[in-house]
């Protein structure tokens, strides 16, 4: 294994596995620090953790943990994977995690970029934008877990760390892997560890990646990551597929502008359930009586919980807010159990937490990364008869659902 990296979420871990595997790396995603050891023609490995809203102190143990098993892998070089919208609050979870990753790795210059232009995320004069906006006039203001009322990076990162926070402009990104490495020298001579490194483009991240090479430590979305096969001798190739037939079943958690863009597009042409997140926690509601509904239904049936930001806040103001995600992500972790159990060969999800729940439900310990469904949102193999896509909140386009079935099942 030659790159090693560490992800905060499930769905993160498949966005940039798929964008190592489009690079033409062999790579595989963990669910969890696997017991043994990797197969030996691995040369990309994603340890997909649960751990970007737990406590900062248990999120720094996972990762260590995970770093220790991907050194003992061989890795050359770690990557620790967050979410393009730096999901995150004033006490953590990324600035923990950076920073006990360096000082296990004794790694300085160490590069911040949530950067990712595909899905409309670019980091410019250290200011993170979601298209053309602010990230906190995007949306992400109102996550019911990591609210994102600053784009400013470095002003963001800083509270999560003992380290400075440092940045390298985009007119220096601008003029190509050099000058950036000067710009990180020159950071790093400053006095700062951590750095934020604009990007916009495409090509400015695979300008960082040329950048990056032999640094111990890289941080960020997977769009850094584009440039990182080629330091490892690797180039792009098509990723080979079989499709799954069989039913299908879409699962969505997500309360993302973006999602309930999908949910109401998807809804208007195929049989689907809402969720009201009172009747799961009050136990009027039974995920055997969802699962049999779908199981039941025609076309690709979509059970859904995404509801506008003032309903999540009523929700989590009456029953608390870790007690209400709970409730929801072990509902749908059953649903999706009972589905399984019930025949359905493909899952399709929505929502980082929803998704890593799923994943966990279904007891999946190893996904082979397939082709692209949309920008970060890759088809996965979870075993000879079971293929899944787990899509973050705020990617995909809005016929989403319908576009994944169609490729999980190899009609794309």
């Amino acid at each position: 294994m030659k790159l090693g990296c560490i992800g905060d979420d499930f769905t993160g871990s498949s966005d940039l596995a798929n964008t190592l595997a489009k690079g033409g790396m062999k790579t595989v995603q963990y669910t969890g620090v696997p017991e043994g050891p990797a197969s030996n023609d691995v040369q990309a490995g994603v340890v997909a953790l649960k751990s970007r809203s737990i406590d900062p102190g248990e999120a720094v143990a996972q990762s260590l943990t995970a770093l220790e098993w991907l050194r003992a892998q061989g890795c050359e070089q770690i990557f620790f994977k967050y979410c393009s919208t730096f999901d995150s609050t004033p006490k953590g979870n990324i600035g923990p995690v950076a920073e006990a990753l360096a000082k296990a790795l004794n790694a300085y210059q160490v590069i911040v970029c949530p950067a990712f232009p595909g899905t409309g995320r670019s980091v410019y004069q250290g200011h993170l934008f979601v298209k053309d906006q602010l990230l906190n006039e995007s949306g992400m203001q109102n996550h019911p877990l990591t609210p994102m009322t600053d784009p400013d990076l470095r002003r963001w990162l800083a509270p999560q760390t003992s380290f400075k926070v440092g940045h390298v402009a985009a007119s220096d990104v601008f003029a190509g892997a050099e000058a950036i490495a000067n710009a990180l020298n020159a950071q790093h001579a400053a006095g700062k560890r951590l750095i934020v490194v604009d990007a916009i483009r495409d090509e400015d991240l695979i300008e960082i990646g040329r950048a990056a090479n032999g640094l111990p430590l890289i941080t960020g979305g997977s769009g850094v990551a584009l440039g990182l096969p080629a330091n490892f001798g690797c180039s792009a190739q098509a990723v080979p597929w079989q499709g799954q037939a069989g039913r299908a079943v879409a699962l969505s958690g997500s309360c993302s502008i973006a999602t309930r863009a999908q949910v109401n597009l998807h809804k208007k042409t195929n049989p689907s359930r809402e969720i009201i997140a009172a009747d799961v926690i009050e136990k009027r509601l039974s995920a055997l009586e969802i699962a049999d509904w779908a199981m039941g239904a025609d076309g690709l049936p979509l059970v859904y919980s995404s509801a506008d930001p003032e309903v999540v806040k009523d929700v989590q103001a009456r029953f608390g807010r870790e007690t209400a995600s709970e409730a929801l992500e072990g509902f749908f972790a059953e649903v999706a159990r009972l589905c399984v159990a019930g025949g359905a060969t493909r899952v399709i999800t929505a929502g980082g937490e929803t998704s890593g729940a799923i994943v966990e439900g279904l007891a999946l310990d190893r996904l082979e990364i397939g082709p692209e469904i949309d920008p970060g949102v890759p088809a996965l193999r979870a075993r000879p008869d079971l293929v899944v896509a787990l899509k973050s909140g705020n990617f995909g386009a809005e016929d989403f659902f319908a576009k994944a079935n169609k490729q999980l099942s190899g009609a794309a």
